[in-house]
């Protein structure tokens, strides 16, 4: 089959440029990128289908059509619409329109149109939702997450309403998401909860339970490149990179305590992703204190304590927030911050720093899935991650602990866990490893997205883009919508 994966703001390149740098470059690209290359590895066409970005500030992504080394038979297809520059997914609502018809006009004379494609995100969905109204090809979409958690989560009032949706694009996100749902051939959803607590939210209840246009959802999660995050063995950790951790190390932490395990956290610095929750469990728990340091990974900057006033100012708010934290109660020496640049880098991370018996924590308020726990217990590192989303199906199961998991809101909850893996490093380790071997490779979630996407039937009377197909080129949006939601249950 000729497969397309669909992301107007993917901003994939062969080197994988700027990943976790920027909220655009986080999970899902890893995500599209693993799973396009183990189709094309059994057999198929593939191709990831982004925009076109003519930008000085990210030269990677100026070439039309690129490709991966040594893989067949998938490509790189950047797509051009509206200005050359990067635009942040906020801002490509009103380009779709013209970048769908863009898309068809490339495979039309490529010569080869494409036998189905595969959604990610709203925007990517709701392209999809075009697309397939254009040409009646079928599609898949996989949400990843929703806008309407964000939305949640964010504390969105009648107070704030205007103030969010102008910067977060709510209105478009969620019109479009119910776009792309309502109109899909397939949903994949990476757990059971997934598909359960986010697609039967209000914002998409009516949707999702509309008899005359059932939806068909496929569970199917996610998995670990486990070539890249690789165990330990023979020191297969890159040339030297091994010194760069211990300079960092000599650096930051006090003499007397370079011997301990590390708790490390290697998220992106974003409020949902509850740092703060983490650093304040670390600074409460005296005995947690005596026994490990924290490591915090802070993209592009070169020695936070010295520098960290240079970040962008969201990821600035939190830095302030944690070095408060680390003022209070005296944790300088006890503390490091890294710049880990690549997913080598990570895994490199993770590799060195099983021989210090630490641990690796995701303390996010809420996580659709969970795939960072997932390479990090790869390489051998216990986990121990939020209860509240996906990481609860993967961490237990039927009675089995793979990983622990705490409570992200209670930060005595949090360092009780934290001590639990490290008290109990050796089972943890083996669990969690055990549990990426058996269920959570991208070989099999490729081939359980070809076994249902091979299952699907065109069907004439499918249904087309109805009522809640968006017009990307209208100025002025209904906001109705989102208001009636926020006045009514707000």
């Amino acid at each position: 089959m000729h497969i397309i994966f669909v992301n107007p703001q993917g901003n994939f390149d062969k080197l994988d440029s700027y990943w976790t740098m920027h909220p655009d470059f986080g999970g899902q690209l890893v995500y599209v990128k693993e799973i396009a290359t183990a189709m094309a590895k059994l057999g198929h066409k593939i191709d990831i289908v982004t925009r076109y970005i003519d930008d000085p500030h990210f030269p990677e992504f100026k070439e039309e059509i690129e490709f991966y080394d040594n893989v067949d038979d998938l490509r790189i297809i950047r797509i051009k619409t509206g200005p050359s520059k990067f635009l942040n997914k906020e801002d490509l609502w009103p380009y779709l329109d013209d970048w769908t018809n863009n898309i068809i006009d490339f495979y039309e004379k490529d010569g080869s149109f494409f036998d189905f494609m595969t959604g990610h995100y709203g925007d990517g969905g709701l392209a999809c939702a075009m697309l397939k109204h254009k040409t009646t090809i079928p599609y898949s979409f996989t949400g990843h997450s929703l806008g309407a958690q964000k939305l949640e989560k964010l504390g969105m009032n009648t107070t704030n309403v205007e103030q969010l949706d102008k910067k977060y694009h709510f209105t478009e996100r969620i019109l479009a998401e119910r776009t792309a749902i309502y109109n899909s051939n397939l949903i994949f959803v990476s757990t059971n909860q997934e598909r359960d607590e986010q697609y039967k939210h209000p914002l998409y209840k009516d949707i999702t339970n509309n008899f005359n246009n059932p939806l068909r959802f496929v569970v199917t999660p996610p998995g670990a490149n486990t070539m890249v995050f690789a165990p330990l063995v023979e020191n297969n950790i890159s040339i030297g990179f091994d010194k760069v951790i211990e300079d960092i190390i000599t650096r930051d932490i006090n003499s007397d305590r370079r011997h301990l395990p590390f708790i490390i956290s290697a998220s992106r610095l974003d409020p949902k992703k509850n740092h703060l929750g983490l650093i304040k469990a670390f600074a409460i728990n005296r005995e947690l204190n005596d026994k490990a340091n924290l490591l915090i990974s802070v993209r592009g900057i070169k020695d936070a304590f010295k520098t960290y006033q240079n970040a962008a100012p969201d990821e600035l708010e939190i830095l302030d927030k944690i070095f408060e934290v680390i003022n209070k109660f005296d944790l300088k020496g006890k503390v490091s911050f890294m710049s880990i640049n690549s997913q080598t880098e990570l895994a490199d991370t993770y590799r060195y720093m099983t021989k210090r018996k630490s641990v690796f924590a995701l303390t996010a308020l809420y996580e659709p899935f969970g795939l960072a726990p997932i390479e990090a217990m790869s390489t051998g590192l216990p986990a121990v991650v939020t209860k509240y989303g996906g990481p609860s199906e993967v961490l237990y199961e039927d009675g089995v602990e793979f990983g622990v998991l705490v409570d992200a809101f209670d930060a005595v909850n949090i360092s009780k866990g934290l001590l639990k893996a490290l008290n109990n490093y050796e089972f943890y380790k083996s669990q969690g490893m055990k549990r990426v071997k058996e269920k959570y490779t991208w070989e099999a979630t490729a081939k359980k997205y070809l076994e249902a996407i091979e299952s699907v039937e065109e069907n004439s009377n499918d249904v087309s883009i109805n009522k809640y197909f968006i017009e990307p080129t209208q100025k002025h949006l209904d906001k109705t919508f989102l208001r009636n939601y926020i006045t009514k249950n707000k």
